[in-house]
């Protein structure tokens, strides 16, 4: 698989997958790519890594368990780390109202190719890297 990440400093991202094994997928897909992958199955553990570490980028699920969706989670996250990268994924919404969503996020439609995501996943934190001044 093509190394997508050649900085010195790796990508993080913090994949947030209730799905074990679509996890597990996407996050040794990633690590290949060269991305540091940090795993919650749930909003709270997210929140709880995204408040003790570093990210770069939240890769969330829309439908999560636990009582917080993956919308919920991202205002959450933006509070914490207004720059934040966003990207959605969900195999049952095609689309998110603006209003649900953080701005400049995108969304991902399941089933995706974590191949492709990789490439995504960098086009989005450099995008937002240009959003915000300096």
């Amino acid at each position: 698989m093509k190394t997508i990440v050649s900085e010195v400093q790796p990508i993080r991202v913090l994949l947030v997958e209730d799905e074990f094994l679509i996890s597990e997928w996407v996050a040794e897909s990633l690590s290949e790519q060269g991305f540091a992958v940090h795993c919650a199955s749930n909003a709270a553990d997210a929140l709880r890594h995204l408040a003790s570490a570093p990210v770069d980028v939240l890769f969330t699920d829309i439908n999560l368990p636990g009582g917080m969706d993956g919308g919920t989670l991202a205002r959450r996250a933006r509070e914490l780390l207004p720059n934040l990268s966003v990207v959605y994924t969900s195999g049952r919404v095609n689309r998110l109202d603006p209003e649900v969503r953080v701005p400049g996020s995108i969304l991902v439609p399941k089933p995706y190719m974590p191949a492709l995501l990789g490439r995504l996943l960098a086009d989005t934190l450099k995008s937002t890297a240009e959003r915000v001044p300096a």
